[in-house]
């Protein structure tokens, strides 16, 4: 690609620092650079939901990660520049096999994915031969090529209903996720793998109880990952807080909720990212974070200096066995096919 005075002024000013790629602000002058670079490029981005919000305002899609991924596999661009964490941009490529899909930073990891890997899943599974393995979609593509059905936080609940009740189930990563199905479905043989991301896990049940009694007006969005979904179900059927304005909720499922509420103001349980998402859709609610603290290192390693790097140098490539690709693809499939998929991953 032809080197432009811009992008060469902007790329001597990049430097990997400790937290990543650094040197370059979310100026006009930079977005407009980034997308002149993605034509060139033919590369569409994408941006999940809990991105900073200047690479989620220059992407040309942004949502959550299996909704992203599904977009990317339809997208007529051949290539996928995908800014979230790296299990992520593993689904995009399971999806789309034959298009080139890019990381800005290959070290953006995820705590949560990282909670089980497949020589632990391997023997699990051995444990419980007759099991069916259902595995959220925050998951390696390793792990995912050793499920049986993969699941969002919005359709976990379909998902294992629609699984024969007599049939012993592996639920994983995310504990709290698999306490909410739990919980919802009733079902007493499923075994839930105790994992969990850092971040969701952080937002704890007193910080929620002590932000629901000063803002006792305020509806509550939180999502099944957190630490504090039992906390929020207690304190609705305790009657501490009225049921109606507590909902257990994917991020895809925060933006459908955030343009249907009335409410003057909504607590987010979930990483601080989503409020970029949510004011922007309803601009007339005040949202406000649970745990203002809630921020993933691994999503905001990616930053304005790495994807510009990204799309000047075609990198991080991401590679994905093609076996291990395609019995990812058909756990994918069998979620997909059980529908309520889409606005449902992390």
């Amino acid at each position: 690609m032809a080197t432009t005075t811009a992008q060469r002024t902007l790329m001597d000013s990049v430097f990997d620092g400790p937290t990543g790629y650094a040197g370059v602000e979310a100026t006009p002058e930079w977005a407009q650079e980034v997308r002149r670079l993605a034509r060139e490029r033919n590369a569409t981005i994408l941006a999940h939901n809990y991105q900073l919000p200047e690479i989620q305002d220059v992407a040309d899609h942004v949502g959550d990660s299996l909704a992203l991924s599904r977009i990317a596999a339809e997208a007529e661009e051949g290539t996928i520049v995908f800014c979230g964490v790296h299990f992520m941009a593993e689904t995009a490529k399971i999806l789309s096999p034959a298009k080139t899909v890019l990381i800005p930073d290959q070290r953006a990891g995820c705590s949560l994915a990282d909670s089980i890997s497949a020589d632990e899943l391997r023997a699990w599974k051995a444990e419980h031969p007759d099991a069916m393995v259902v595995s959220y979609v925050n998951t390696t593509a390793e792990v995912k090529a050793l499920t049986d059905i993969c699941c969002t936080s919005s359709n976990a609940v379909d998902v294992v209903d629609s699984i024969d009740p007599d049939r012993e189930v592996l639920f994983l990563p995310d504990q709290f996720l698999g306490a909410h199905v739990k919980r919802e479905t009733g079902r007493e043989n499923m075994h839930i793998w105790a994992g969990e991301c850092h971040v969701h896990a952080g937002i704890n049940g007193d910080e929620l109880t002590e932000q629901a009694r000063t803002h006792p007006d305020a509806e509550l969005f939180v999502h099944p990952e957190c630490g504090c979904a039992t906390s929020a179900l207690y304190l609705a059927g305790e009657g501490a807080f009225p049921a109606e304005r507590v909902h257990i909720l994917s991020t895809g499922g925060m933006i459908d909720a955030a343009k249907a509420s009335h409410s003057n103001q909504v607590l987010v349980a979930t990483e601080i990212g989503m409020l970029h998402q949510l004011r922007k859709a309803a601009p007339g609610i005040d949202f406000q974070a649970v745990n203002d603290r809630a921020s993933c290192k691994y999503m905001k390693m990616i930053t304005p200096a790495a994807l510009l790097r990204c799309l000047v140098e075609g990198a991080d490539e991401v590679h994905v066995d093609l076996a291990m690709a395609e019995a990812g693809r058909a756990s994918v499939q069998r979620m997909i096919a059980i529908g309520n998929s889409g606005g449902g991953g992390e």
